[in-house]
């Protein structure tokens, strides 16, 4: 259902995706993260491996971290990168293919 907007709710700023996927191995795509302040809980998810949540823990500026895909078609795989940033506790979420 289609509701007005509410002048007194509060909308936060979009900002960009702070992450980079380098695809030079489809398998074993690298995951930086460009952000300027540290990424808080990062887990990453997809759905064509055993384990299929990844826990990374929180990344700082600069980082990055290697996927292991083997097994997986490239072509189906999407991969959804979750994060906390420290500037609104919010959690922000991003998807992306190989």
């Amino acid at each position: 259902m289609v509701r007005p907007i509410d002048s007194s709710e509060q909308f936060h700023t979009a900002y960009p995706v702070p992450w980079r996927v380098e695809r030079d191995d489809p398998a074993h795509p690298l995951v930086y993260y460009e952000g300027r302040t540290p990424a808080d809980f990062v887990r990453v998810f997809h759905d064509h491996a055993v384990d299929r949540t990844h826990l990374w823990g929180q990344m700082l500026p600069g980082e990055r971290a290697e996927m292991c895909l083997c097994g997986a078609d490239p072509d189906d795989v999407v991969v959804t990168v979750a994060w906390f940033r420290q500037e609104d506790g919010l959690e922000y979420v991003w998807r992306f293919v190989v």
